[in-house]
């Protein structure tokens, strides 16, 4: 909009503003009241609130320094609201007061266009429209909340807005870099992750397919998607059986990309080296999953999930505690692996990982615990990660029965993730030390021949050397 004050008048152009934002929620206000309440109800739609907006722009201008005639409008125009409140009330039984409010708001927009940056007011006037929209879409999600959602929230909000900022920043044990902010940190970021998996799992793909489940469950947590998936393909007949391995993989895919997104969160550095691995990985599941999905199809069904789906609530403080505790553990096991047992040991410890949560493991390397390269911490995680999927693995058969047909699919699905991931880190071992051993044999070739070269240069000048790395010699 700045640029457009260069081409025409500022006050035709939040003029203009003011008018089309205006008659936008006045229309809008329309279409709402005349579906559900009816006219006899209405303060006023379209041409109302356009006059307003218009009002509170002329009584703007007209005393921009005092604002003495925009004050006194906004009096009188809500002394108009409150009559109109009052006969509503009073012959209609209608208590509703958004109308008033957004009334308000419309007053206002003429100082809000004229003093506020454009993304502020398009904001405002987006947020006005969204929220005047979807009224009934928040008393369907009000009816869907659980008795203790706002508690949850509460409590999300307490341990990353109070906690978190309150908590010393010093080490608890000296020489290992472990502090309570480090942490709680590293617990509440992984919280908030999957608190929004959780949301998006419950409010907004309720009812969608085992597909979307996987997808949305494995941002919060892939071993318990993959446990209530193996569950509930037991009730599911065996045609089906390919299209839960899918979601299964898929909830696989998603763990990849949720460290991808931890790490980064925590290590621009370690992401650099980790990144390819993780999409590659991320993408060979699924690949899987698609394959799966795709050769063999089954008739749509409404994957509703169950009670025992939504009865985990990712932030119970037990929840927290138990990963605060974890993190410590595996902290405190990685400095002293490091100095006892050296890197061969954190190997080991990866693998060990794998058999209960690796987040703790891989964040608190994250961290600079004992000043881990991150060559190794690359390494160290997709060791862990091979390990946890080997176990998600097991805890697919064992949850889904020993007569279920899911057993070949699982076998072959998640075997050819992991055998992907073997084949990876192989390379991942093999290419640096190839990589170093040619840069070594190049570079003794290269001084090589700058040898050879200088002394054919020294025979015809004696007093000239190409290179300043190198000394004069005489044949």
């Amino acid at each position: 909009m700045e640029k457009l004050y260069q081409h025409l008048p500022e006050e035709l152009v939040t003029f203009i503003l003011v008018t089309v934002f205006s008659l936008l929620i006045g229309l809008s206000l329309r279409r709402i009241s005349l579906k559900r309440e009816g006219e006899t109800t209405l303060f006023g739609t379209d041409r109302t609130f356009t006059f307003i907006g218009i009002l509170g722009y002329l009584l703007y201008i007209l005393d921009p320094v005092d604002y003495r005639l925009f004050m006194g409008g906004g009096a009188v125009l809500g002394l108009l609201l409150a009559l109109n409140y009052y006969v509503k009330q009073a012959q209609f039984h209608v208590f509703g007061v958004t109308t008033i409010v957004i009334a308000l708001i419309t007053y206002c927009i003429a100082p809000i266009v004229a003093t506020q940056p454009s993304w502020f007011y398009v904001m405002v006037i987006v947020t006005v429209l969204l929220f005047t929209e979807l009224k009934h879409t928040f008393t369907e999600l009000a009816q869907r909340m659980k008795n203790d959602e706002m508690i949850t929230l509460a409590k999300f909000l307490a341990i990353s807005g109070i906690i978190l900022p309150m908590l010393p920043n010093d080490n608890l044990i000296p020489g290992v870099n472990l502090t309570p902010y480090s942490i709680w940190l590293a617990t509440v970021v992984v919280s908030g992750i999957s608190y929004l998996s959780y949301l998006l799992k419950r409010y907004v793909f309720r009812e969608s397919g085992i597909l979307v489940s996987g997808i949305v469950g494995g941002l919060y947590s892939s071993t318990a998607t993959i446990s209530v998936l193996a569950r509930k393909s037991r009730k599911a007949p065996a045609q089906e059986a390919p299209e839960y391995v899918a979601a299964m993989l898929l909830a696989v895919s998603m763990m990849f990309l949720r460290f991808l997104i931890l790490i980064g969160i925590f290590s621009i550095g370690t992401l650099a080296a980790v990144y390819p691995y993780l999409l590659i990985m991320s993408a060979v599941a699924a690949g899987t999953a698609w394959f799966l999905h795709s050769k063999w199809k089954r008739p749509a069904v409404s994957g509703t999930t169950d009670e025992e789906e939504d009865g985990s609530n990712p932030l119970e403080f037990k929840v927290a505690l138990i990963f605060a505790v974890l993190f410590v553990v595996f902290t405190i096991a990685t400095h002293y692996t490091l100095i006892y047992a050296g890197e061969g040991g954190l190997t080991s410890l990866s693998f060990v990982s794998g058999f209960s949560d690796i987040t703790p493991f891989i964040l608190n390397l994250l961290q600079g615990t004992g000043s881990v390269p991150a060559s190794l911490i690359t390494a160290c995680t997709m060791q862990a990660i091979v390990s946890n999927i080997a176990v998600n693995m097991c805890y697919a058969l064992f949850f889904s029965g020993k007569q279920s047909p899911l057993r070949s699919w699982i076998l072959g699905g998640f075997g050819c993730v992991i055998a992907a991931n073997v084949v990876v880190l192989f390379f991942f071992y093999l290419i640096p030390d190839k990589i170093a051993i040619e840069r070594k044999f190049y570079k003794c070739q290269g001084y090589k021949l700058m040898c050879v070269i200088e002394r054919l240069l020294i025979k015809k000048n004696k007093n000239h050397s190409i290179s300043p790395f190198l000394t004069p010699r005489v044949s």
